[in-house]
């Protein structure tokens, strides 16, 4: 069981990661207010002492605590801490993210009382306050020496009032949040001098209301957000929440995240450069993956010499079956007279051969997400030129079982990712191969893209098309539905499918994705198409008695046979014709590779 702090938007993405698990959870706010829908886990309301936090953690068999609360909720962060110190209970900080706005009209207050002392010295005398109703009474010194020239924004509720009757605010000097962010309206309709807020992240609105005050030329006082307790583990997103959850509860989730070669890569290199730059030789590396969240990764060894600097990760693919896995990533960073990064591949790194993966043939294959990274990470430690030379251990014999071949990348693998983690038996990895695929197609010239379930079916088709090169050819697994999408977002002109009977049996009810555990075979739908198209009593019984879709070939009689298939594959290619405007084929092989029917 974990408990979770929340009622706040990273209380809700700790939610959403939690529910991704098996595993059951307390999710608590101080007030009944958030609506919230826990898949795995209850909702409690209301606030905690040390002794009812104790009495929950004892009573639920708490192992981990996660603190998504609020960064200014210092009494519950003192309490979590002194609690979960008590009951050597591991507590992750679901932290906000902190942006970094460099201005000379904001000034920053370590407390409240610094904040009145620095608005005085600044001769400040009319203040839109938008620091919450809790902030009027620790501001009360000066408001009271600024008669009827302070506002408070605060939430439309009732409590909010009665919260300003009693420190003695006056009602009238209250103002609302709207639905939509109305800073830009209240400092136009009161004309203050200043505004004082919190630092409050990204998720709280933060650079939204600085950024409006400082374009209207005002003063913005900003109080820093209370420090937290340094045994608390520090997460600002789902992923490094989810990543930590599975080192501290093995068991939470069925199946266990990891990181890209891309993410091993910049971590590698950011410490092959720190090394480098500084001499140091940090055990780990903390980066940025696309969307923003920072991430660590542990360094098996670093080697520093005069002018260059190599460091080794080793992959981590949590569950996912990917062909990297525990394999040793390596980047040597050298100082260079050229200008900006370039990036050079070493042993176990394919060359790019054919265009249409968005890098130019003859270089080496690490993708431009994976790129980025590198440059976002090695640019603010140094910033003149840099080679930049990434290898992988055994990388020319693993990327024989990849899709490197089929898109043109040959001597080894590619550093990719686009996400920078790898979800276990990653569908989205999958559909991302797909569209290369179909690009390295459309790329090298290929008029008819043919769309098969795999390595069977596939030799099957290319016996219907013999002089089609063979990356006109892409297999589609399951994902029928996600293929046709990606078909029709290229502007693919003509596709032809081909299906085995166990995909099309799924495909022709509407089943996009035909993977086993997400359907199975319905014979009552296959029934149906049987009687609405003349097939005899024989047929139906038979289809009645099924065990696999396969025995349709041996079991129906001939008549049958023609009337009942031909009506699966229409459906078929209707289903497809729902997402894929183009040119359609659609071709049902049978389990001996003949193409026993074609519609178009």
């Amino acid at each position: 069981m974990i408990l979770v702090f929340g009622g706040t938007t990273e209380g809700r993405g700790a939610i959403e990661a939690l529910d991704e698990g098996s595993g059951h959870y307390l999710y608590s706010t101080l007030g009944d207010n958030q609506q919230v829908e826990c898949g795995h886990g209850i909702h409690i309301s209301g606030p905690m002492t040390e002794s009812s936090m104790t009495d929950i953690c004892h009573g639920n068999n708490i192992q981990v605590i996660i603190d998504a609360a609020h960064p200014f909720a210092s009494n519950l962060h003192n309490t979590v801490h002194t609690v979960a110190t008590r009951l050597r209970i591991p507590v992750i900080r679901f932290e906000r993210r902190y942006p970094v706005i460099r201005s000379d009209q904001v000034l920053w207050c370590e407390d409240y009382d610094e904040a009145v002392r620095l608005m005085t010295e600044h001769n400040i005398k009319r203040l839109l306050a938008l620091t919450g109703v809790k902030t009027i009474g620790r501001l009360a010194e000066f408001w009271h020496n600024h008669n009827n020239e302070t506002w408070f924004r605060v939430l439309p509720r009732d409590e909010s009032i009665e919260c300003a009757r009693m420190v003695g605010f006056p009602e009238n000097h209250l103002v609302f949040y709207d639905d939509n962010d109305n800073t830009g309206q209240l400092i136009d309709e009161i004309s203050p001098d200043a505004i004082i807020t919190k630092e409050s992240g990204i998720s709280g609105g933060f650079i939204e209301k600085v950024s409006i005050a400082i374009e209207k030329g005002l003063k913005v006082f900003v109080v820093r957000r209370p420090k937290l307790p340094d045994s608390f583990i520090t997460v600002d997103g789902p992923h490094g929440l989810r990543m930590e959850i599975e080192r501290l509860l093995p068991d939470f989730y069925p199946l266990h995240t990891g990181f890209t070669t891309g993410s091993c890569a910049t971590a590698a290199a950011k410490a092959a450069l720190i090394g480098l730059v500084y001499g140091e030789k940090p055990d780990t590396i903390s980066f940025k993956i696309p969307e923003g969240e920072t991430l660590r990764m542990d360094i098996e060894s670093i080697d520093i010499h005069a002018l260059s600097a190599s460091a080794t990760v080793i992959k981590i693919a949590g569950d996912d079956p990917d062909v990297t896995n525990h394999s040793r990533i390596t980047a040597n960073v050298a100082y260079a007279s050229h200008e900006g990064i370039h990036f050079i591949g070493g042993e176990g790194i394919g060359t790019v051969t054919l265009p249409g993966i968005g890098l130019p043939v003859g270089s080496p294959a690490i993708n431009p997400v994976p790129r980025a990274m590198i440059e976002a990470e090695l640019s603010p430690i140094y910033s003149d030129g840099l080679d930049v030379t990434i290898s992988l251990e055994n990388g020319e014999d693993l990327a024989q079982k990849t899709f490197n071949p089929r898109v043109g990348v040959i001597g080894g693998v590619s550093i990719i990712g686009t996400s920078g983690i790898v979800r276990p038996f990653s569908h989205e990895a999958f559909i991302d191969a797909i569209r290369r695929e179909m690009e390295v197609a459309i790329a090298v010239g290929c008029d008819r893209i043919v769309i098969n379930s795999g390595g069977k079916s596939e030799r099957y088709m290319k016996t219907m098309y013999p002089d089609l090169p063979d990356q006109a050819f892409i297999q589609y697994g399951n994902a029928i539905g996600d293929t046709m999408h990606i078909a029709q977002d290229l502007g693919i002109s003509h596709l032809t499918i081909g299906l085995m009977i166990g995909k099309a049996v799924k495909l022709a009810d509407g089943n996009y994705d035909t993977h086993s555990h997400k359907v199975t075979l319905d014979r009552e739908f296959l029934i149906n198409v049987a009687s609405d198209n003349g097939c005899s009593g024989h047929a139906v019984d038979t289809i009645r008695r099924l065990s696999l879709a396969r025995e349709l070939w041996n079991n129906l009689p001939a008549d049958d046979a023609d009337r009942f298939f031909p009506a699966l594959l229409r459906l078929c290619h209707r289903q497809c014709k729902q997402i894929y405007s183009g040119n359609l084929e659609s071709v049902l092989i049978d389990d001996s590779g003949n193409i026993r029917y074609m519609t178009k």
